[in-house]
């Protein structure tokens, strides 16, 4: 892994006024009044497409963040991660380049240290029709990213910039890890995840709130896994029986990890995607299938595991058949810790202090709070924008959540930073 410390000045935009050495005396008002100046630079990041394979646009996002963050003085490193492997149709594996990821640290000497994580990447490529974003009406914005997670980066911004502006800073440190590669997996960044998991106290994430404004408690792991189904071929008329139909083991293995479903509690087994065979007077030799699991608990990837080790032995002892396995699972389970509960209750009572029922509920849903949880570090991870219909091109943020969920988060560091709360 390579790492690229970033020394030349970073240039300040117009729409975030530089901090100053000045605090203030109230941080939370300057979230009020500066975040009606982000509206331009939400819509630019939205139009600036950032897929998760188009790695020129993502990092031209990470370089709008970059500047973005400039005037909070933290030190900066762009790290070069991994190319990410993928299988093809006919099932030749290949590395495919992804972006940089940034990582900022600010006091890392400081009592207190703060995880705070976004990442740069959307699941819309440069060729996918949704590519810019429009208002729906004054308070909801539709876009490529508004809600997951650009505007939760805006929130990260405007949280950081309020907290510098505390007379009370010098008693957190921060790192921020903005990485390329969530909406994939991040197999690449997983490494920066789990260390940062290490010297940091608790971890907040950007991911957007729930459409109703509430937040995740428990999460599910998953895991992506792509079988490669090689047979024999065979002329379809002449002599099928020398063939060996890889469409046909490839049909029964799909059909055998479909039944899997509804065997073990919190276990769901998502067939996503097939391929195979060409001329229909040839037996087909190769198919591609790629699936999705979620689990519950950690002890379910081991009952997976033994699952699919049965199904691909008994496929494999199989006359003229070979089965190739890639992939694994690279979330775990988020399990609520009693660190995580614990900043549960302290974002409640911030909400609580500004008008906000926080409501935090479990989901089938994971991100990289997964990664954190798993290494050890208490975290809450939909601090971002209230949004829904992520993932589709219906996605929109509600304008005003901005400053409000930035409030949220600002208020807990600003409250642990004067010892109006503690952190133990």
């Amino acid at each position: 892994m390579q790492v690229g410390r970033y020394t030349r000045p970073m240039p300040m935009p117009a729409d975030f006024p530089n901090a100053g050495p000045e605090p203030l005396a109230d941080p939370l008002a300057w979230i009020d009044a500066h975040a009606a100046g982000l509206r331009d630079t939400l819509i630019a990041l939205s139009n600036q497409n950032s897929g998760s394979f188009h790695p020129a646009g993502v990092e031209a996002t990470g370089e709008r963040l970059l500047a973005l963050l400039a005037p909070l003085g933290s030190s900066v490193e762009r790290i070069a991660l991994p190319a990410y492997a993928s299988t093809g149709d006919r099932g030749e594996r290949s590395q495919r380049p992804i972006g940089q990821a940034l990582r900022l640290r600010k006091r890392p000497e400081a009592p207190l240290q703060v995880f705070l994580g976004g990442h740069l990447d959307t699941v819309f490529g440069p060729s996918h029709p949704f590519q810019s974003a429009h208002w729906i009406d004054d308070d909801h914005l539709n876009g490529p990213g508004v809600a997951d997670l650009k505007g939760g980066l805006l929130v990260m911004a405007l949280v950081l910039g309020a907290l510098e502006r505390s007379p009370h800073r010098e008693r957190i440190g921060w790192e921020v890890l903005m990485n390329p590669d969530e909406e994939i997996g991040s197999t690449g960044s997983a490494p920066l995840l789990a260390e940062a998991a290490q010297r940091n106290h608790f971890g907040l994430i950007f991911e957007p709130a729930y459409a109703d404004g509430g937040l995740a408690s428990a999460r599910k792991g998953s895991g992506n896994f792509d079988l490669v189904i090689e047979g024999r071929a065979a002329h379809a008329g002449r002599n099928p029986e020398d063939g060996r139909n890889a469409i046909a083991l490839a049909a029964e293995l799909a059909l055998a990890l479909h039944r899997l479903n509804g065997q073990r509690d919190g276990v769901t087994i998502n067939l996503g995607y097939t391929h195979g065979g060409g001329a229909l007077n040839i037996v087909p030799d190769r198919a591609v299938l790629k699936f999705n699991v979620r689990t519950a608990v950690p002890d379910d990837q081991c009952w997976l595991e033994e699952q699919l080790d049965l199904l691909l032995t008994r496929a494999t002892e199989r006359d003229g058949f070979r089965v190739e396995r890639h992939g694994g699972f690279t979330r775990p389970p988020k399990i609520v810790s009693a660190g995580t509960a614990r900043l549960q209750a302290l974002l409640t009572d911030c909400g609580r202090a500004q008008g906000l029922a926080l409501q935090f509920r479990p989901t089938g849903g994971c991100c990289d709070g997964n990664n954190l949880a798993a290494a050890g570090l208490a975290n809450v991870d939909n601090l971002g924008v209230v949004g829904g219909d992520i993932h589709s091109d219906r996605e929109w943020m509600r304008w005003s959540s901005l400053a409000e969920r930035a409030r949220l988060s600002a208020r807990l560091l600003l409250d642990l930073a004067d010892g109006s709360r503690s952190w133990s």
